[in-house]
C-alpha cells in the first residue's frame, strides 16, 4: 500500500511539473474515448430507431394475401384465384402450432363522418388479438375490440389519431357517434399515436378498426383481404412460412412452392436484416474510434519512453537501495495506466454530456439519438483497457531491464 501511495504522489508531482506535456499525453486518450463512445452510441441509438420505426406495423408477423396460381397442381391449371375464409384463420391455428396467434382481416374504403366532418378511411374489419400483433395501442381512456364485440356484432370503433383528429379536432370522441357509410359507430377507443415506416393498404392513423364478425354483416363480406399471423420462434419463420402455404396448398389445391398462390410479406426478415447490417455498422464505428485510441495509446507510449529517458538516474538509485526489477515495472506500467484512466474518465464524462445535450436535437425520427447503454460501456472499457496494457507495458519493461551501473552512470 504504502508503494502504491508513493507511485501516486510521484506521478501527481511530474503532472504538476509538466502540466503542458500531460494535458497533450491525456488528450488524445480524452478524445478517442469520446469518439468511440459517441460514435457507438449513435450506432445504437440508431438500431433502435430502425427498430422502432419498423415494428410500428407489428413484431416480427407476417401478412399474407391471396393471389394467382402459377403451376399446374392435381390437374388444376395455373390461373386460378386463390381467396381466403374465416375458417382458414382457424385452420391455421389448429395445424400449426409453431404460431403464436394468427387473425383475419377485412377491409376497404367507406366514408366517415361525424356532422359535416367526412373522410374516407380504410375500414378494417378485425379481431381482438390484432391489436396486440399490429400494436395498435388504445390512448388511455379507451379500448381496443374484445371478443363480446365480435360475439354479439357491436356496432363500436377504434379510430386512429388521424381520423380522430379529422373528425373530432381537440373533443375526446370516446362514446360519441361515427358514421361509416350509412351505419352509426359508437367510438370505443383512439389509438395512440406511433411511428410507423411501413403499412399495406393505409396506414393506422388513417384507418378505423371494427369487429370483424359486424363488418362482415355490415358490408356483405364472405372473403378476407388477408391474414395475418405471428410465430412464436422469428427463427424458424420461413419454415413456418412453407407450413403456411402447405395447409392452405391442400385445401384450395395448389402447389405449396407455388408463391404466387399465396404471397407472404414476413417482416421478421427485415429483422434479420437489421441485425446483420448495424452489428458489421457498429464494428465499423468501433474501429474508427479504436484506430482512434491506438494513435492516442501510441502517443502515451512514446511519452511515457522519454519519462523513462529523463528518470534514468532516479532509477539507477532505487536499484541501488534495493528496488527490485519487478517494483520498477509496476511504478511505470501504473503511471501509464494512471495516464490512461484520467484521460479515459474525462473522455467518458464529456461524450455522456455529449449525448445527453444531442437527445435535444431534432434527428430523434430519422436517425434516431445517441444511447449510452451497457454495451458501449463494456466495449469502450475493454478497449482502453487493451489500450493501456500495451501502452504500459512497453516502457515498463524498458525500465525495468535498464542496467543499474549504466543508470547511475548517467
Amino acid at each position: 500500500m504504502d508503494h502504491l501511495r508513493t507511485i501516486i504522489t510521484e506521478f501527481y508531482l511530474d503532472l504538476k511539473a509538466q502540466k503542458l506535456r500531460a494535458f497533450l499525453t491525456m488528450f488524445g486518450i480524452i478524445w478517442g474515448t469520446v469518439a468511440i463512445v459517441v460514435l457507438i452510441a449513435f450506432g445504437v441509438g440508431f438500431k433502435q430507431q430502425m427498430s422502432i420505426n419498423m415494428h410500428g406495423i407489428g413484431e416480427s408477423i407476417a401478412i399474407m394475401f391471396p393471389g394467382r396460381t402459377t403451376k399446374a397442381w392435381e390437374g388444376f391449371g395455373t390461373g386460378r384465384s386463390i381467396s381466403f375464409l374465416e375458417d382458414d384463420v382457424r385452420l391455421l391455428a389448429q395445424q400449426i402450432p409453431e404460431l403464436e396467434s394468427v387473425s383475419p382481416e377485412y377491409s376497404t374504403r367507406v366514408s366517415a363522418r361525424v356532422g359535416e366532418n367526412i373522410l374516407n378511411p380504410l375500414v378494417a374489419g378485425v379481431i381482438p388479438i390484432y391489436g396486440d400483433m399490429r400494436n395498435i395501442i388504445p390512448e388511455p381512456g379507451g379500448r381496443f375490440i374484445n371478443q363480446p364485440d365480435v360475439d354479439l356484432r357491436r356496432r363500436v370503433a377504434v379510430i386512429g389519431n388521424r381520423v380522430r383528429d379529422f373528425l373530432f379536432g381537440q373533443t375526446n370522441p370516446i362514446g360519441r357517434v361515427i358514421y361509416v357509410g350509412e351505419v352509426p359507430f359508437t367510438v370505443i377507443g383512439v389509438m395512440q399515436k406511433k411511428t410507423q415506416n411501413s403499412s399495406y393498404n393505409s396506414r393506422d392513423q388513417d384507418r378505423v378498426f371494427i369487429p370483424s364478425a359486424t363488418y362482415a354483416s355490415v358490408f356483405g363480406a364472405v372473403r378476407l383481404n388477408n391474414i395475418i399471423y405471428k410465430v412464436k420462434d422469428p427463427t424458424i419463420a420461413e419454415e413456418v412460412n412453407n407450413k403456411v402455404r402447405a395447409v392452405l396448398g391442400k385445401r384450395y389445391k395448389f402447389d405449396p412452392t407455388d408463391e404466387d398462390a399465396v404471397w407472404i410479406w414476413d417482416t421478421s426478415r427485415f429483422d434479420k436484416f437489421i441485425f446483420y447490417f448495424f452489428l458489421g455498422f457498429n464494428i465499423f464505428m468501433g474501429l474508427i474510434g479504436s484506430f482512434t485510441l491506438g494513435v492516442a495509446g501510441l502517443g502515451v507510449a512514446n511519452i511515457m519512453y522519454i519519462v523513462v529517458q529523463e528518470r534514468i538516474k532516479e532509477i539507477g538509485i532505487k536499484r541501488a537501495v534495493g528496488a527490485k526489477r519487478s517494483n520498477i515495472l509496476f511504478q511505470f506500467f501504473m503511471e501509464t495506466f494512471f495516464i490512461v484512466g484520467m484521460g479515459s474518465l474525462i473522455g467518458f464524462l464529456i461524450a455522456v454530456g455529449l449525448i445527453e445535450l444531442l437527445q435535444f436535437i431534432p434527428i430523434r425520427e430519422f436517425v434516431g439519438a445517441p444511447v449510452l447503454s451497457m454495451d458501449v460501456v463494456f466495449v469502450t472499457v475493454a478497449i482502453l483497457t487493451i489500450i493501456g496494457l500495451i501502452a504500459g507495458l512497453m516502457p515498463a519493461r524498458k525500465a525495468s531491464n535498464l542496467d543499474v551501473v549504466e543508470c547511475l552512470r548517467t
